[in-house]
């Protein structure tokens, strides 16, 4: 393996080479979305900062974008702290279970 491109000897890239790629592509396309405003994109941004899904893991970027996500849906604090693609309506279905 060429360790200085992440390609094999036989021209191929490790599947670990191709998932990280695709997460980090994943992470500068939901952040341009959240930039633009989309709700959604910013918690989930928030929830990649706070898991290091895609981007280094910082906390205090993470709760930046979910502080700027509740400002309009307050549910935003029940997911900050989940794993990327976890969404309150998630949190929602869990609660209602726990409290039957």
């Amino acid at each position: 393996m060429d360790s200085s491109s992440g390609i094999e000897s036989n021209g191929r890239v490790p599947l670990s080479g191709v998932v990280a790629d695709c997460v980090k592509r994943w992470f500068r396309d939901t952040l341009k979305e959240a930039k633009a405003g989309d709700i959604n994109m910013q918690v989930l941004v928030g929830q990649m900062y706070y898991s290091g899904y895609g981007v280094p893991r910082d906390d205090h970027k993470g709760k930046i974008w979910l502080t700027r996500a509740s400002r309009v849906r307050s549910s935003v604090w029940k997911v900050g702290d989940k794993h990327p693609g976890y969404n309150a309506s998630d949190s929602d279905s869990d609660e209602l279970k726990e409290g039957s």
